[in-house]
């Protein structure tokens, strides 16, 4: 299932200098701010254990030319070691602190740790882990052996732009701190690829008390209408209906909790795989 991208909605314009940014489905976002080209969590395959991507495949030139890869968390889908294969096992890397040798065991040369507050450089990019309220370990909550590290987020600024990218998170506190920083854009999830969320998410509404904490001046839904169970929304089965809304509601359910939170941030809603539409001006939403 596909959608046009849309045109943001909300809010005033806003500058976003030389900052482009293309939402590739699920939480993968490319992003090329201040000479440097990042993709957060690639998940660049047709699919993903019993996962199918339910959109259109993604031509190579959508990750080609990325000089630095952010990992959130260890969960397959997001961790994604085939994806990482087809980006090169000796582009750099940056993965939650703990994570580092277990990825480099898998042929990875270029691997970095961050832990929440760490920093590091890459030409005139910053990137800054963030706090995130989301599981550790590789293989979810009923297993204890393996790879784990905590979560985190990152806040990527440079050329006096900044761009948040959260990974999978639920609320947490030091949203509130980001926030009074400065924030241009925030690239939030809003759903996920099942029937329902377990701990550790973002739903629209609770992804809307997110914008109004991190208080950004563009907020792009992310992490929805990528994945589903296979069969799941043809198969007649009582599911169908269910899933292709959920392929579809959620963003549309999160802009509009948005423009009734009154923050005036403006949200850029974008179909998985499309580039992101940004405002272009100076007026900062009030």
């Amino acid at each position: 299932m596909t959608g046009p991208s849309e045109e943001p909605t909300g809010g005033g314009q806003v500058p976003h200098r030389r900052c482009a940014l293309h939402f590739l489905g699920h939480s993968t976002v490319r992003v090329e701010l201040a000479g440097t080209t990042v993709l957060s969590d690639p998940l660049l395959t047709a699919g993903i254990g019993p996962l199918r991507r339910v959109v259109a495949p993604l031509a190579p030139a959508t990750w080609a030319g990325v000089d630095l890869v952010l990992i959130s968390h260890l969960h397959s889908d997001h961790l994604h070691l085939p994806s990482l294969r087809r980006l090169g096992r000796s582009t750099p890397v940056v993965v939650p602190r703990g994570a580092g040798r277990w990825l480099r065991g898998k042929g990875f040369s270029a691997v970095e740790e961050l832990a929440p507050g760490d920093s590091l450089t890459h030409g005139r990019l910053t990137v800054t882990a963030t706090g995130a309220d989301h599981g550790a370990h590789r293989w979810g909550p009923r297993f204890t052996h393996g790879p784990h590290a905590p979560a985190v987020g990152h806040l990527v600024s440079g050329d006096g732009s900044s761009v948040y990218l959260a990974g999978d998170t639920d609320l947490f506190p030091g949203m509130a701190d980001l926030g009074a920083d400065g924030v241009d854009v925030a690239a939030l999830p809003v759903w996920g690829w099942g029937p329902s969320l377990g701990p550790g998410h973002l739903d629209p509404h609770r992804a809307a008390e997110a914008v109004a904490l991190l208080r950004p001046r563009v907020a792009v839904p992310v992490h929805w209408g990528t994945l589903a169970v296979g069969g799941l929304t043809t198969l007649p089965t009582p599911w169908r209906a269910r899933m292709r809304a959920l392929l579809t509601e959620p963003p549309r359910t999160f802009a509009a909790a948005v423009a009734a939170g009154g923050s005036g941030a403006t949200v850029a809603l974008t179909a998985p795989g499309a580039p992101v539409q940004l405002p272009t001006g100076r007026v900062r939403p009030t």
